[in-house]
């Protein structure tokens, strides 16, 4: 994975290239667009790393390009940096996820924490994804029926009572818990219902069995 990047997005020179140089002399890399369409044609928005933004733009202000990235897959965190911090775009901005908002001029220490904060936040988050990319590698190896039976394995319920709410033998049920185990490569039900956890999966309701 490459080096984090502090992404600033700021029609203002000024500005701009203020907090690109406060980021570069605190030993982080930092890349900088005039507009938010600029950064969106750079495709920084895939890489590691947080956004510094502005709020009011030509063309696209932060707000409407907070909105965009919300549609991908994965948005970095947003540090929102702006002279204009009215409430009600405060509220929006956090409520959408930004991790902070800033107004202009912002104290130097107080940026540096926040987009400190951002970084550790977005490593977190992307080494998540990988790790739940992994477990569901790993999951989808499963039959069906293996995936049924492990739903209900993690609900706490005994061989026999799966093997009555499935309508399939008791034996059966113990190939199928000891091929899930296998295919997972783990040796207890605590691994599995952790795996389980970070994978999303929820467990079989006892009392539709």
């Amino acid at each position: 994975m490459s080096e984090p990047t502090v992404f600033i997005v700021d029609d203002d020179p000024s500005a701009r290239g203020g907090v690109t140089r406060l980021i570069r002399a605190a030993g982080m890399n930092a890349e900088s667009f005039a507009s938010a369409r600029d950064f969106l044609a750079s495709e920084g928005w895939t890489r590691p790393g947080c956004i510094v933004l502005d709020v009011r733009m030509p063309d696209m202000t932060g707000p409407e390009l907070q909105e965009e990235l919300g549609k991908a897959e994965y948005c970095m965190p947003i540090i929102f940096l702006s002279a204009h911090g009215d409430v009600p775009t405060t509220a929006q901005a956090m409520k959408k996820g930004a991790v902070d908002f800033l107004t202009k001029p912002a104290d130097r220490d107080d940026l540096l924490e926040s987009i400190r904060a951002s970084l550790a936040m977005d490593a977190e988050n992307r080494a998540q994804r990988v790790e739940s990319s992994a477990v569901q590698d790993r999951l989808h190896t499963l039959t069906p029926r293996q995936h049924e039976v492990m739903t209900h394995v993690i609900a706490g319920m005994l061989n026999k009572q799966i093997a009555v709410g499935l309508g399939i033998s008791e034996d059966t049920v113990k190939i199928h818990r000891r091929r899930v185990m296998q295919r997972l490569g783990i040796r207890s039900v605590a691994e599995l219902v952790r795996l389980c956890e970070k994978a999303g999966i929820a467990p079989a309701d006892p009392r539709r069995s």
